[in-house]
């Protein structure tokens, strides 16, 4: 009967003794497919050191890339989003808030802290995806206008890191507000004579790109990241044309003059601490 039992083992290791690898040991590179150690990635700089594609990360990644020693000073760390218009689609706004609170653990789209980048002092705030997808709402944009507030008072550059799907629908006009709210601001910021850096990241859409995302004294993009207003498809269906390949990345509006410089994340600290040296000297 040994065409339908096993009599003896043909693998070493038995299924049950077999053990599996810790989540988060192990990526795969969505460019190229091909793994990526947890180790390496810190090592790269979160670049794929096969195919040079930047793979998505988040304010905690980016302060450790930015920062000297990975050490800085959070601000505005508690405010967290209320629910004015008490808003409902396939689950309480509240709710998901709450969810998502707890499974980032991450209190809004956005980080914002100052410390030393190469010994120069820069304000950052930082926006992460992984909250409602990057969302604008009012928090968003208190803590940009506050984070602004602090450059001013103390002379320190502003670098705003973009990476957002748009502004929030469960808050409406408070979202859209803040697309004013935050552009105001960046004019009391050129006023003040304090240097803006706008850093686009994939992905950079919607109102944020409409408003703060390109007000930069500088405007700066990580290389391959989809930057836009609205998708293509929606934009296809209204001008009725086909539409240029790869229209809506960093090269494609680099090349038309809406971007300064795309910077690679392992350079961007050396390109950052120089273009703060110069705006003191």
């Amino acid at each position: 009967m040994a065409w339908f039992k096993r009599e003896s083992k043909g693998i070493t290791t038995s299924t049950e003794d077999k053990k599996e690898a810790p989540d988060g040991v192990w990526n795969k590179c969505p460019n190229c497919k091909r793994p990526l150690h947890y180790t390496e990635q810190v090592e790269n700089q979160y670049v794929c050191h096969y195919c040079g594609f930047h793979l998505r990360i988040g304010s905690k990644e980016y302060f450790s890339v930015l920062f000297d020693n990975n050490e800085f000073t959070e601000l505005f760390a508690n405010l967290r989003s209320g629910d004015p218009l008490e808003f409902e689609d396939t689950k309480k706004y509240k709710d998901r808030l709450k969810d998502t609170i707890a499974k980032t653990g991450l209190n809004d789209a956005i980080r914002a802290a100052h410390g030393l980048v190469d010994g120069q002092p820069l304000m950052v705030a930082c926006m992460d995806f992984s909250f409602i997808g990057g969302s604008m709402g009012s928090v968003v944009g208190e803590k940009i206008a506050r984070s602004i507030d602090y450059s001013i008072a103390n002379k320190v550059p502003f670098l705003m890191i973009s990476k957002s799907g748009g502004a929030r629908m469960m808050e409406a006009a408070f979202s859209l507000m803040q697309m004013a709210k935050t552009s105001a601001k960046l004019a009391l910021l050129a006023q003040a004579k304090v240097p803006y850096i706008s850093l686009l990241t994939d992905p950079t859409t919607g109102g944020v790109t409409a408003s703060y995302a390109m007000l930069g004294d500088i405007n700066i993009a990580e290389p391959g990241a989809l930057i836009g207003f609205a998708g293509p498809r929606v934009i296809k269906e209204t001008i009725k044309k086909d539409l240029p390949k790869g229209f809506q990345t960093a090269e494609f509006l680099q090349e038309h003059g809406f971007l300064d410089f795309i910077v690679d994340r392992r350079e961007m600290k050396e390109k950052l601490a120089s273009f703060l040296k110069m705006m003191v000297h």
